[in-house]
């Protein structure tokens, strides 16, 4: 296949182009800016790069690609002021505008396009687990930002559109999960808050493999739950954690705490949702960490 990947240098994107130029698929990454220096791994085929410039410019220097995954999106892993939540809305809704203004104007557009979304459109849970069928009730920034996001992906033309409801990725390295684990590293675990709210979560390998799956499954479409299906509460999560690193899980983080240190941002570990991936499983994506415990001792051996 011949793709195009925008937000192929965040860390779901190296792991996805990784895979992608594994398998001899070609890929053109869509960046603000040209890397200067090699990003990926040197013994396998190299990326193109186009700036988001060279491609509004002359889309149809780009024809004939197969599928678009869209991974853009400034992070959330910052305090939130006003012109920070700013930031993290626009980056994201624009990303899907300016696909959908420069697939109108390819003479030969791709017929499937991924694009990132977030599992915290459903709102708070407690024991309630979210399925792709579930009505979105978004209780925050974060909420309304992923519907906001959603809607400008539906504004995209195109034949096929996934939108991947994803969770919190957890590998060895990169992403959130390293600033999880330190508190254990340092014997001082616990539950954050009142451990009841849902913690989703996938491994970044089935993370890759589900979008690769998206693109290659022409029957797969619409809004897709990229979970793992073992959905859990943060305190469950904690207590795999600690047994599996042989860690203590005792010392809780009251919530007060966190809202005092993170301001607004600590909704994004004071709230969650517990969520399965009815549509990957009906279309039988098979899942190399099903279960929370497998998959932690993979990235913490």
């Amino acid at each position: 296949m011949r793709l195009l990947l925008c937000g192929g240098t965040g860390f779901i994107g190296k792991a996805l182009t990784h895979a992608l130029l594994s398998r001899g698929d070609e890929v053109w990454i869509i960046t603000r800016n040209k890397p200067l220096k090699p990003l990926y791994d040197v013994t396998l085929p190299h990326p193109q790069f186009v700036t988001w410039a060279e491609w509004g410019a002359n889309p149809d220097n780009l024809s004939d690609i197969d599928g678009i995954v869209n991974l853009t999106g400034e992070s959330i892993n910052q305090r939130w002021t006003s012109k920070a939540k700013e930031r993290i809305r626009s980056s994201r809704t624009e990303a899907a505008d300016r696909i959908a203004l420069n697939l109108s104007r390819m003479s030969s557009p791709p017929s499937v396009v991924v694009n990132a979304s977030g599992i915290s459109l459903y709102g708070h849970s407690g024991e309630q687990i979210f399925d792709e069928s579930s009505l979105a009730k978004p209780a925050d920034f974060l909420g309304t930002t992923v519907v906001e996001w959603e809607a400008a992906a539906d504004r995209i033309p195109v034949k096929r559109l996934v939108k991947l409801r994803i969770g919190l990725v957890c590998a060895r390295d990169g992403g959130a999960f390293p600033l999880i684990r330190l508190p254990y590293r340092l014997f001082g675990g616990g539950r954050i808050g009142s451990g009841k709210q849902g913690l989703p979560w996938i491994h970044l390998q089935d993370m890759v493999a589900l979008i690769l799956f998206c693109l290659d499954d022409p029957t797969l479409s619409g809004p897709v739950n990229a979970v793992a299906p073992d959905p859990v509460s943060n305190d469950e999560f904690g207590r795999m954690l600690g047994r599996v690193t042989k860690r203590p899980h005792w010392f809780p983080v009251p919530g007060f705490l966190l809202k005092s240190l993170l301001g607004e941002m600590s909704t994004l570990v004071l709230t969650g949702q517990k969520a399965m991936p009815r549509k990957l499983l009906d279309h039988g994506f098979e899942f190399a960490f099903s279960k929370l415990e497998g998959a932690l001792r993979d990235i913490t051996r």
